[in-house]
């Protein structure tokens, strides 16, 4: 191994690919575009986290459209993702990859420049169906450039931080850039991502081959698992706004159940199914599914709570806020830079439930101290913000290998689209079950001791082997 290739980060992906080979220049070129990519799709969903009541004001925003607006985007990311892992698979990952960034491009051109409540709304949305097709053609593309199961692994450890990477990211520059200039230039950061990458796509990554041809796509499956999931999401964010029994909140979440009690059925009678009935059915996989869907949730939570404390509670503004996450991004970083090589020797088991239960105590410290007033922000809120990102490193690094490893080369897509749809679909689903503990310090402990219990189920990824 390589000096460079000991460093970690994005560069120790690469490991199994010599140095002096002109190649591997290329692959890190090509990992760092990809890895760049996913960071934003993460970031455009933080972007309003913390400007969030400064465009309520604007708009002059009743408390469930503010809940709508700040959901829409992960609305639309979560919903179609099944269907865009088999379009990656079907079509190719390049061409999957920008027919996604001219559809985020188009949408970050008008989100910044929404004159009204509803336009900026759709715009989010379809930033979201965007980034749908991106993320899991982006995770296709990991398997054509890193083929050696080794060099594989180590890439996908390194990519499962970077979406709390992402997270943080947004969290920290929204604030900053709404208190400079204005939060509709935070809307307007993918843009800018997507122009550079747009070029560089056919440059860095290899050609798809011809787009798989004599099966249909299921049309019928990928609707009935868009609408059932993006239905059930909806209805759990009202939940906010609206108590569990009112028919804004039943309505959705039942016809979301009826549809996705269908898709099954569907696919079972389906020659190419969206989602293959037995792809869920290996252990390891749906440990690592729930892993990456847990740590999703907690970190989301932490962040949306712990900004409305500090701004509502203790009186700071956007900028100190984004500050207060500072500690956390560079624990974060500092982590990450590790967790792959952790991943590598001890391997994704042992890593991803030592996480969870790094991230438990985290969570822990936030509920007992974190939102007391009285303990000033060094004391309560510091150190568990410092413990949560060494955790979540290792678990999504972990998971992330849990959840993608050996599957077959014609459904890595399909990977790309289950991974990302736990990844989206955990912290709407878990955040609105601890929002119902009551009270934001027991929702917290409620995260606390649901990843504790999590860290030991762990070791039953060990029963039983990957299967494809």
């Amino acid at each position: 191994m390589t000096d460079r290739s000991r460093k970690g980060g994005l560069m120790t992906a690469v490991d199994a690919v010599p140095a002096r080979s002109g190649r591997a220049r290329g692959h890190r070129m090509a990992f760092a575009l990809l890895g760049s990519l996913q960071v934003t799709l993460i970031f455009t969903l933080a972007a309003i986290a913390v400007p969030l009541p400064e465009i309520g004001r604007q708009f002059q925003l009743a408390r469930e459209e503010l809940i709508l607006l700040s959901a829409a985007y992960g609305l639309g990311f979560a919903g179609p993702l099944l269907l865009g892992g088999r379009l990656a698979d079907r079509c190719g990952a390049r061409r999957a990859l920008l027919a996604g960034l001219l559809l985020l491009g188009a949408a970050s051109a008008a989100a910044p420049l929404a004159p009204t409540h509803p336009a900026l709304l759709a715009a989010r949305f379809a930033q979201g169906v965007g980034a749908a097709l991106i993320a899991p053609a982006a995770m296709a593309a990991l398997r054509t450039l890193f083929p050696d199961p080794r060099a594989h692994r180590r890439a996908t450890a390194t990519w499962g931080g970077l979406s709390v990477l992402g997270a943080t990211a947004g969290n920290l520059l929204s604030g900053v850039v709404s208190a400079l200039l204005s939060w509709r230039w935070a809307l307007a950061a993918p843009l800018a991502v997507t122009a550079l990458a747009l070029p560089l796509v056919p440059r860095l990554l290899p050609p798809d081959g011809p787009p798989v041809r004599g099966a249909r796509l299921d049309v019928t499956g990928a609707v009935l698992a868009t609408a059932g999931i993006t239905s059930v999401s909806y209805g759990l964010v009202l939940t906010d706004a609206w108590s569990w029994g009112s028919a804004r909140v039943l309505g959705p979440l039942a016809a979301g159940a009826v549809l996705l009690a269908v898709f099954p059925r569907v696919e079972r009678r389906t020659a190419d199914p969206v989602l293959p009935p037995g792809f869920l059915r290996d252990r390891r996989r749906a440990l690592g599914l729930l892993a990456t869907a847990l740590t999703a949730a907690g970190t989301s939570t932490v962040f949306v709570l712990l900004s409305l404390h500090l701004q509502q509670e203790r009186g700071w503004s956007a900028l100190r806020t984004s500050a207060a996450f500072v500690p956390f991004a560079a624990a974060l970083l500092l982590s990450g830079r590790v967790a792959g090589r952790l991943v590598g020797r001890f391997g994704p088991v042992v890593v991803t439930g030592g996480g969870l239960a790094t991230a438990a105590t985290g969570l822990g410290l936030l509920a007992l101290t974190g939102l007391d007033t009285g303990i000033p922000y060094g004391h309560g809120v510091l150190p568990g913000l410092l413990l949560l990102p060494v955790g979540a490193a290792a678990a999504f690094a972990g998971s992330a290998v849990l959840a993608t490893d050996r599957v077959p080369a014609d459904r890595t897509g399909l990977a790309g689209g289950v991974h990302n749809t736990a990844m989206e679909v955990g912290p709407t689903v878990l955040f609105a079950l601890l929002l119902a503990a009551g009270g934001d310090r027991a929702s917290l402990a409620a995260a606390a001791l649901l990843f504790a219990a999590a860290a030991p189920l762990l070791h039953l990824a060990r029963l039983r082997p990957f299967t494809p």
